[in-house]
C-alpha cells in the first residue's frame, strides 16, 4: 500500500478503538450476534467464509480491511468471457473467408463480362500461338 493508504488505515483504525471502546456492553455482544448471523447466512449461500474478530480495538472486520466482505470467486464469468472472445474470433475468421470468397469472384466475373463484350472471337483467346504472342515482349527499335 501507499503511503496515504497506510495513513488513512491508521486514522480509521484509531477512530473505530475509540468508537469501539464507547459502545455499551449489551450493544457490542447484539452487534457480535447480528454479524455472526449474518456470516452464516453468507456462508449458507456461498460456500465456506473466513471469520475474524470484530471491528475497532478486535482488528479489521472479517479480517479483511476495512471490513469488505469476501466476494465468491465466480470462475464461470471468466470463462464466459472467454468463449465470447474465442467466439469473436472465429466469427471474424469466417467473415474474412466469406469476403475473399466474394472478392475473387468478383474479379472472375469482370474477367467474364471484358471477355463477353470484346471483339475478339473465342478461338483466338483458347490459340496457343495468340497467348505466346501477347506474352512475348515487343521490340520497339
Amino acid at each position: 500500500m501507499s503511503s496515504r493508504k497506510d495513513e488513512f488505515a491508521a486514522q480509521l483504525k484509531a477512530h473505530l478503538d475509540r468508537s469501539a471502546g464507547e459502545l455499551r456492553p449489551g450493544l457490542a455482544y447484539r452487534l457480535q450476534a447480528a454479524r455472526a448471523e449474518a456470516l452464516s447466512r453468507l456462508s449458507e449461500s456461498t460456500g465456506a467464509v473466513e471469520v475474524g474478530g470484530l471491528a475497532g480495538a478486535h482488528g479489521f472486520a472479517g479480517g479483511q480491511a476495512f471490513g469488505s466482505p469476501t466476494r465468491p470467486h465466480r470462475p464461470l464469468l471468466g470463462q464466459t468471457r472467454i468463449w465470447i472472445g474465442v467466439l469473436a474470433l472465429a466469427a471474424a475468421a469466417f467473415g474474412y473467408h466469406q469476403w475473399t470468397l466474394w472478392s475473387a469472384a468478383q474479379e472472375k466475373a469482370e474477367v467474364d463480362v471484358e471477355l463477353l463484350s470484346s471483339d475478339l472471337p473465342f478461338d483466338a483467346l483458347l490459340d496457343r500461338g495468340f497467348q505466346n504472342w501477347l506474352t512475348t515482349p515487343r521490340d520497339d527499335d
